[in-house]
């Protein structure tokens, strides 16, 4: 048995590591990036509430895989910039995930109730002040779960780098497949993604439960 897993498997777990680098990017950079965007459509200068809302509307609707290819492409063909196929895919994932997680803390900061906007402009706060140390700690909570779901489709999405000549998990598990002509590497590729996620799950919890303390106190 140990012999039949060595064919495929330290291969799969090595290509695993390249999945994990692309989400944890990813993550890192679209999760700040996002901020800024929705406030800009939510902005009161026009057209750059409009830029913000066309790019929220290009990047979430269209295929990533399209887009994928699109800057695969669009570098060395139009700009005639030779950058990695590594390089290529994190900017594609960080621009559509921005997008997305845009639109979750857009809707998190106006689900905020107007009363506080009112309460802090009372009490003589700036839009500055009244942002960062009222709306956005309340948004950063009603976001939590919305931003949870987002990363662990994330986790799934990072297999569509495989259409890109960049070896991640899928790729991994495609090749091992062809190879063998034996869909067990498959079996063995749903379980790595199934243990990612559930440890994304399981440290989300954990967030979840560290917010909720303070809810209690605030009923105290």
């Amino acid at each position: 048995m140990m012999e039949y897993l060595a064919k495929f498997l330290p291969y799969m777990l090595q290509s695993t590591v390249m999945t994990l680098k692309i989400f944890v990017l990813t993550l890192a950079i679209a999760l700040p990036l996002g901020l800024p965007i929705a406030l800009g459509s939510n902005c009161r200068i026009r057209p750059l509430a409009w830029l913000c809302r066309l790019y929220v509307l290009i990047f979430r609707g269209t295929p990533l895989m399209l887009q994928l290819f699109f800057f695969y492409f669009f570098f060395p063909l139009v700009l005639k910039i030779k950058i990695s196929v590594f390089v290529t895919v994190i900017l594609t994932f960080v621009l559509n995930y921005a997008a997305y997680l845009a639109e979750i803390y857009r809707g998190g900061i106006n689900s905020v109730d107007k009363g506080q906007h009112e309460a802090a402009f009372a009490l003589g706060l700036t839009k500055k002040q009244t942002m960062l140390d009222i709306i956005l700690p309340q948004t950063m909570k009603a976001v939590l779960p919305p931003i949870v779901n987002e990363a662990i489709t994330l986790v799934k999405d990072t297999a569509l780098a495989s259409s890109l000549p960049l070896v991640d998990l899928m790729k991994a598990t495609n090749s091992s497949v062809n190879r063998m002509t034996d869909i067990t590497p498959m079996f063995f590729s749903a379980l790595i993604y199934l243990l990612i996620n559930l440890i994304l799950t399981m440290f989300a919890g954990r967030l979840e439960k560290y917010f909720a303390r303070y809810d209690r106190k605030e009923e105290y």
